[in-house]
């Protein structure tokens, strides 16, 4: 069963681009594109897309106005792309905290947009939104008209829908090079936690003597900062330290954590290299890096860490458990 995607983006350019994008996975198809929320509104009559990827900055009615309308009427898996800066992450978080699902960045290279960087973080945030649980969805009745599903499932073409053309074109051959790209990076082995710190050897997490120092790792990723935002400010001030991997883009996770700390009891602060995890306080990874625990006599610390993609993800929830079986064993909780 196909993925319907909706594109909201007023630039024809990046909405072209976007669908070419996601065109080497098999399982998405490209239901229609809008130009701005209100004819994206009228074309949603007629067929409701499993997934949204909409951009912030659009005309006649802004990303984030539209979102929370969606949230409110009828709750569905929204990723926000967008040229993100770190100016502008105050955006994005509201975004989240809105209901979207996930945030992309749009990767600029001297003022072209990166085809292939936007494929592979696509392509699974798509995937992942298909499956988030966003609240019960009320989607519209099947239209009465036989012909009204076929006229959107196959668009003309317009200033407000690319779709890739009949005849071949530069985009169908850049479409075919990334759908070589993605079977060879489907077919290579992908890289574990022993990228970034090997399995115990000689003990077991049962064998590391349970003391009164006690951590949480907590790993997340669609969906997890409203999650997070529910969780956090449930904790009382004295709460266990708290090591978090959460999904996002680099220059978000420190206005994230900001913004966390804004709503909790307990001190939320993005991660630098050698912080201590102590009661009271939780260390979010910042983007881009992994995140791994250790062990220091009776403390605990992070260690913040350039390194490889990690079944796809940097931070990678799997190297921040690795460490904390290897550090601190019973005395973690994940």
């Amino acid at each position: 069963m196909s993925i319907s995607v909706l594109l909201v983006d007023d630039s024809a350019v990046a909405r072209q681009v976007i669908a070419q994008a996601l065109s080497p996975a098999p399982d998405i198809r490209v239901l229609t594109t809008a130009a701005d929320p209100i004819i994206a509104l009228e074309k949603m009559k007629d067929e409701w897309p499993d997934v949204i990827i909409l951009d912030i900055d659009l005309p006649r009615m802004d990303g984030i106005t539209f979102l929370k309308k969606l949230m409110r009427e009828h709750p569905t898996p929204i990723i926000i792309c967008s040229a993100l800066e770190k100016s502008s992450a105050h955006i994005s978080i509201e975004a989240m905290s809105a209901g979207a699902v996930a945030v992309v960045n749009k990767p600029f290279d001297r003022g072209h947009l990166q085809m292939e960087e936007l494929s592979h973080h696509l392509i699974h945030e798509v995937r992942a939104a298909q499956r988030a649980r966003v609240g019960q969805l009320r989607r519209p009745a099947p239209p009465t008209s036989p012909a009204a599903s076929p006229a959107l499932s196959r668009p003309a073409p317009s200033p407000s829908s690319v779709h890739v053309a009949a005849k071949p074109t530069a985009a169908d051959s850049t479409s075919a090079v990334l759908a070589n790209a993605m079977q060879e990076r489907q077919a290579a082995p992908r890289l574990t936690a022993d990228a970034m710190l090997p399995p115990p050897k000689g003990q077991s997490a049962q064998a590391i003597m349970k003391t009164a120092q006690q951590i949480v790792a907590i790993g997340i990723s669609t969906g997890g900062t409203q999650a997070l935002e529910k969780l956090l400010p449930k904790l009382p001030a004295n709460c266990v330290g708290l090591a978090i991997v959460q999904h996002m883009p680099e220059t978000l996770t420190a206005a994230f954590a900001k913004r966390l700390n804004e709503l909790s009891k307990i001190t939320v602060k993005e991660a630098k290299d050698g912080d201590q995890i102590v009661p009271g306080q939780a260390l979010i990874s910042p983007g881009g890096k992994h995140m791994m625990i250790r062990r220091s006599g009776v403390n605990y610390y992070v260690d913040v860490r350039e390194g490889p993609l990690v079944n796809r993800h940097r931070p990678s929830v799997d190297v921040l458990f690795r460490s904390a079986a290897v550090a601190a064993g019973l005395n973690a909780t994940g």
